[in-house]
């Protein structure tokens, strides 16, 4: 069937089912259900084909949207999960987790809802592990060379399946005792079920990759040294975990807990790792201080535990409802005010609002905290700052407060320090040139440690960059993709 350029007058948008909230709240199972064959094909049909699709520039993948969106329109699905796999090593990582900026440069975003990629991606990924589709791909021949790469989030996984399939001996090094990086341990289950990880880990084994765990790369027990004598490069992977303080009186109560602390804990509870969790939002007044993902995901969780009430604390302005065209442009990021299934299943959200401090009981545990309303400003330079609004200041009834509010580097300071690599200051991130190098002769880095924390499909896209570059130096050439350079960023 050829694409209808007016199917998108014919068919609305049509998002995916959720589970009711009363009952998601009962597990951690995920949220969105799956949604059926006729349906996925009827949403597929909105794409318009566009002769220059701006889905393209979006994506740091360069997913051939249009391409595979004809073919779910032809019930063509062997061949969409081709065209997929062929920019995209985790499609269901993406159709998970992703906030999809391609559907935010959509064209018919201009003034249309946009085409649901999300959902045809997922589907498309879902449908292939059904019909036995995804199988391993071996290289059909190994070279002498080998390769190290050091952490196991979706950058790392990426840059690993790359080389292995291009003839590398891969070993994957994780600190944790599980495979997945942020993915595992970080990421609830309700917002993507683990076995979308462990059926990728099953597969990149058959392939060769070899993973080993709950090593911690620069310790005295496994110093950068010995992987650079036994390797041809290193591939540092290891995200930007190290999160922003908030630096205000009463900071050391009891009670106040960064959020990548309370996460990690309550996931390896769902995992079945340990009996219970050392920080339990049950019964409790929380309040989150941060507006990201990470937020949302304190949310969900702290509602699954039987919080007594979910506060969020955002210091920026309420977003829009609509995007502004002059101030925020497509095929731009829309900057409009998001609400994550989260958001649906219990919230008290405060914009503007700065926290002054933490209020303790006097026996060191934390019962407010007390905020302030505050406007943002912008300089003639466009340099933004946030001045409080007198006789706003006010508290909050808190037993548990969540951080949430960003991550400033890596937090691997044994690691980078026994690879010698150079390190970007304010950021905290490595420091790579135009060819995911380091300081180091040898040593590569990509992802969030390079990045900054971001997005998981710009987590993959640096990986497949990343092992073009390391193939590249280690051979002398590469018929690897390389999708994104290391300095590149999102429109």
């Amino acid at each position: 069937m050829p694409v209808d350029p007016w199917g998108f007058t014919k068919v609305p948008r049509q998002d995916v089912p959720k589970r009711p909230v009363e009952l998601r709240l009962l597990d951690y199972k995920p949220v969105y259900e799956r949604p059926d064959e006729e349906s996925v094909r009827a949403q597929a049909r909105r794409c318009m084909g566009c002769g220059v699709p701006f889905c393209h520039q979006g994506c740091p993948l360069g997913n051939l949207i249009p391409e595979w969106n004809e073919l779910v329109l032809d019930a063509d699905w062997r061949r969409a999960i081709d065209r997929l796999h062929a920019t995209n090593n985790f499609p269901e990582f993406t159709g998970w987790l992703c906030p999809a900026p391609c559907e935010a440069a959509c064209v018919l975003a201009i003034g249309d809802d946009p085409v649901s990629i999300k959902q045809i991606e997922l589907s498309i990924i879902d449908r292939a592990w059904d019909a036995g589709w995804v199988v391993p791909q071996p290289p059909e021949r190994m070279t002498s060379q080998t390769v190290a790469v050091v952490g196991s989030g979706p950058a790392g996984l990426a840059a690993a399946q790359q080389l292995t399939r291009s003839g590398y001996t891969v070993v994957v090094y994780e600190k944790s005792d599980e495979v997945g990086g942020l993915l595992r341990y970080g990421i609830p289950d309700f917002k993507m079920p683990k076995t979308a990880i462990d059926r990728r880990i099953a597969q990149m084994e058959a392939e060769g990759t070899r993973f080993v765990t709950g090593v911690d790369v620069g310790s005295e027990a496994m110093p950068v040294s010995r992987l650079r004598r036994r390797f041809d490069a290193v591939v540092l992977a290891v995200g930007a975990l190290r999160p922003r303080d908030l630096e205000v009186d009463g900071r050391d109560l009891d009670g106040v807990v960064q959020a990548m602390d309370y996460l990690p804990e309550a996931n390896r509870y769902v995992a079945g790792k340990q009996e219970a969790v050392p920080v339990s939002a049950e019964g409790k007044h929380v309040v989150v201080i941060g507006g990201g993902d990470t937020a949302a995901d304190c949310l969900g969780t702290a509602n699954r535990q039987g919080a007594a009430s979910v506060t969020v604390l955002d210091h920026n302005p309420t977003p829009p409802v609509v995007r502004d065209p002059l101030a925020n442009p497509w095929p731009q990021w829309t900057r409009i005010h998001r609400k994550s299934p989260a958001h649906e299943e219990g919230v008290e959200e405060s914009w503007a609002t700065q926290t002054v401090c933490f209020v303790g009981d006097g026996t060191g545990r934390v019962t407010h905290v007390r905020v302030r309303t505050v406007e943002r400003r912008f300089d003639e330079s466009g340099v933004r700052s946030f001045h409080p609004v007198e006789g706003s200041e006010r508290d909050l009834p808190a037993d548990l407060v969540l951080l949430a509010t960003g991550f400033v580097g890596t937090g691997a300071d044994d690691l980078l320090g026994g690879a010698g690599v150079d390190v970007v200051g304010e950021r905290g991130t490595v420091r790579v040139d135009d060819r995911w190098s380091t300081s180091t002769e040898g040593v590569f880095a990509c992802g969030d440690a390079t990045r900054g924390a971001s997005l998981v499909v710009w987590a993959i896209a640096d990986g497949r960059a990343c092992a073009a570059a390391v193939d590249r130096a280690v051979r002398g050439s590469t018929r690897l993709p390389a999708p994104v350079g290391p300095h590149d960023r999102a429109l």
